[in-house]
């Protein structure tokens, strides 16, 4: 399939392949549903199982009841997760800075060629 370097740039080229692409995605996944059955079918018994009649001894504890931690602590907690908050924003700063710096002296690039 030869496929001309116009049609590979141009909206039409990209938009004739995104749906190529999409149909192929949708025609994988009906045939992935039509083999296989989205819920698995009980296999019926190939004999007649007896169950154990011996069990395991398990122990009732009561769980100790609920407590607001202190305010140290949930001072401490809205402290650390502001902090992580402005440690990801510093993050993300960073790197859209980059980002856009990149695409402006690429684009520069282009233009002085």
């Amino acid at each position: 399939m030869v496929v001309s370097v116009t049609l590979g740039l141009s909206v039409d080229g990209l938009t004739i392949r995104a749906a190529l692409i999409v149909g192929l995605a949708i025609a994988a996944l009906l045939l992935t549903g039509w083999r296989k059955p989205a819920r698995a079918e009980p296999r019926s018994p190939r004999a007649v199982r007896t169950r154990s009649t011996s069990g395991v001894v398990v122990d009732h504890v009561d769980t100790p009841l609920y407590h607001r931690p202190g305010i140290v602590r949930r001072l401490l907690a809205a402290a650390a997760s502001g902090g992580i908050g402005v440690l990801i924003g510093v993050l993300t700063a960073i790197v859209a800075a980059f980002t856009v710096a990149f695409a402006v002296i690429w684009m520069t690039n282009l233009l002085q060629q």
